[in-house]
């Protein structure tokens, strides 16, 4: 074995992976990167903003997607240090404590963001199904309990398979997958027993992320049966484009999800640039769609930003 390799199974660091192959561009690849992660910010920053000054946005359906907006924020600010860090030459390595805190982080934020959308199915299903009593049933007291509701069911589920990777042995090299950690990634480098972590992460995937969608899809289903009974065109076309919003937001979450899942379980022959892509668009792409999308289909939220530009060039 190499003294490269001793080191790499010995020590509590572990090797981040950029982007195989393109090392000499860097540069020019954080770039575009830096330029995401500004937009990230920029747009959640720009929606939490406009909700909070706009009276006429304090609703449930846009609490709700400020709370979406600050997990997107959140998540942003959990990865930029090591994605940003490797482009700029700036990092190579992560120390175990450090890797295991991103991973919850990562994670914790995922289910949460799952979590908020199911809540925002819900809030739509309300206003559809059951317009007359929608401010009756989603009171401020009621957003507030969902709200700690999903915080609690983000933070508190996934400590003890965290916590857990703190006192596996890591005998396997430390190189990760991504320029980022992940808890599959940590457990596929340990050599002791991960019967606990493999079954408990993946209850946790099933009681959050799968779970949710399928009660996402049922609560569309009902929603699609109540429009279909409305007996105007034109309000049923108003009902659904209300829900436009929502479903791209769902989609922008689950697709890469699915994507970087298939990867990982059936892309092995695969060039290890196509993991970390993957990896990089399932980080990525949701907190940078999420604020386009309800700036452009949410005609609340646009015309209070295209007010909020017209006053700036004033």
């Amino acid at each position: 074995m190499s003294p490269v390799s001793i080191l790499n199974v010995s020590s509590s660091r572990f090797i981040l992976t950029g982007f195989p192959g393109l090392k000499v561009h860097y540069l020019w690849i954080s770039i575009p990167f830096s330029s995401i992660y500004a937009m990230v910010f920029l747009g959640n920053c720009m929606v939490l903003h406009v909700i909070r000054t706009e009276p006429s946005l304090h609703q449930p359906m846009f609490y709700f997607l400020a709370i979406l907006a600050l997990t997107d924020l959140c998540m942003g600010l959990s990865t930029i240090y090591t994605v940003l860090g490797i482009l700029w030459g700036i990092i190579r390595e992560i120390s175990l404590d450090s890797c295991i805190a991103q991973s919850y982080f990562i994670h914790g934020l995922s289910f949460m963001e799952s979590s908020v959308l199911l809540a925002m199915a819900f809030d739509r299903y309300i206003a559809i199904c059951n317009p007359l009593r929608y401010s009756s049933i989603l009171t401020n007291d009621k957003i507030m309990k969902i709200g700690v509701a999903i915080l609690c069911r983000s933070s508190l589920l996934i400590p003890p398979v965290i916590i857990r990777l703190k006192f596996l042995n890591y005998c396997h090299p430390h190189i990760l997958s991504h320029s980022f950690c992940l808890h599959q990634d940590l457990i596929r480098m340990a050599c002791s027993d991960i019967l606990f972590n493999s079954i408990y992460g993946l209850a946790l995937v099933i009681s959050n992320l799968l779970l949710d969608a399928v009660l996402i899809l049922i609560s569309y289903i009902m929603i699609l049966h109540a429009v279909l009974a409305i007996a105007s065109r034109d309000e049923r076309i108003k009902s659904l484009k209300t829900c436009v919003s929502h479903i791209c937001a769902v989609s922008v979450f689950y697709i890469p999800i699915i994507g970087l899942t298939m990867v990982h379980r059936f892309g092995k022959h695969l060039s290890p640039l196509v993991h970390v892509l993957m990896g990089n668009i399932y980080i990525l792409f949701p907190p940078l769609m999420n604020p386009i999308i309800y700036s452009i289909k949410t005609q609340q939220i646009r015309r209070r930003v295209q007010r909020l530009f017209y006053l700036k060039r004033m």
